[in-house]
């Protein structure tokens, strides 16, 4: 299997656009930290925040209380908690602009890895029916399905290299750029109507894993439709098109049926159990991971039975 995604990855990176796509990912957080440090000079630390934070309180209050829906009003509790959390311990909302801010900024780039690496998913298979390839790499005794998992593995692997590039890259350029704060501040979690504290790195590294679920499910759906169809163009095509609109047409959908809730696109943010609400009343986290495992069984499913099935002359 190791010799498997070695050759995979080999094949990668013998294409210049992977070269041209890492380029890309690099000198866009370069633009981004550039306009970052331009409009810092425009940031202001508020000295009176307390004041502040109590008057905030004060109109979410008011605000939960003329509120009649559940999810609003449990949204407000989760930002008064935290307003008297900060207060309470003297943890300002609004620190200096430093590197871990600029980290956080830089996450939004994610759908930019995404984009790449259904890209690379998209032609790991259908490239080789394209090319001719297939039939030299499905005679060798090989089982078909270590051949697919080995592909799919290596798109992970591709994945998580952007990832990596992205947060490594943006954690060094914003050092060089805004430099480390003076004392770590905290990001504070909010959980069953308790605040606790946690290391900003660790929520950041955490942030970077859920936000990129969205990558990794439409990576595989692209996988799959390579796999089946063994056509990259619609595979692209089709996933690069619900990567940027499937979120917003599933929201529209839950404001006006439940059914909404099973739809791929209303579980692939499970950072909304922990910094927001639920997209549909009774959503539960247990609820949103099993339904995204239903759909990566159902992708790996189709990609891995109709790819063992097919003839090697087609």
């Amino acid at each position: 299997m190791l010799n498997l995604i070695k050759n995979e990855w080999m094949k990668i990176f013998k294409r210049p656009g992977t070269y041209v796509m890492i380029a890309i990912l690099i000198v866009i957080i370069s633009i981004v930290g550039t306009f970052s440090k331009y409009q810092e000079k425009d940031y202001k630390v508020d000295k009176k925040w307390e004041q502040t934070l109590q008057e905030e309180n004060k109109a979410l209050n008011q605000q939960m209380a003329q509120s009649r829906a559940k999810m609003e009003k449990q949204f407000l509790k989760k930002e008064i908690a935290i307003n008297d959390y900060r207060i309470k311990h003297n943890l300002p909302p609004n620190e200096k602009y430093n590197v871990w801010s600029f980290v956080k900024d830089a996450s939004q780039l994610i759908i930019l890895a995404g984009l790449f690496t259904i890209i690379i998913s998209a032609g790991i298979v259908a490239s080789e029916f394209n090319w001719g390839t297939i039939k030299l790499l499905l005679i060798r005794p090989i089982n078909r399905t270590k051949i697919l998992a080995s592909k799919y593995l290596t798109v992970l692997l591709f994945g998580l290299l952007m990832l990596a590039i992205l947060f490594g890259f943006s954690t060094v350029l914003g050092s060089i750029l805004f430099g480390m704060p003076e004392q770590a501040v905290p990001y504070l979690n909010y959980s069953n109507g308790v605040v606790t504290e946690q290391n900003i790195v660790t929520h950041l590294l955490v942030y970077y894993g859920y936000s990129s679920i969205d990558m990794i499910m439409l990576a595989t759906m692209a996988f799959m439709i390579s796999s089946v169809f063994r056509n990259s163009s619609m595979a692209i095509g089709l996933s690069l098109f619900l990567l940027f609109t499937g979120a917003q047409f599933t929201t529209l959908l839950s404001l006006k049926y439940s059914w909404a809730k099973y739809i791929l696109f209303a579980n692939t943010n499970l950072s909304q159990y922990f910094e927001g609400t639920p997209m549909v009343e009774g959503m539960t986290m247990t609820f949103s991971v099993i339904m995204l495992l239903i759909y990566f069984a159902v992708f790996q499913f189709f990609a891995f039975y109709v790819f063992k099935k097919r003839d090697v002359a087609a």
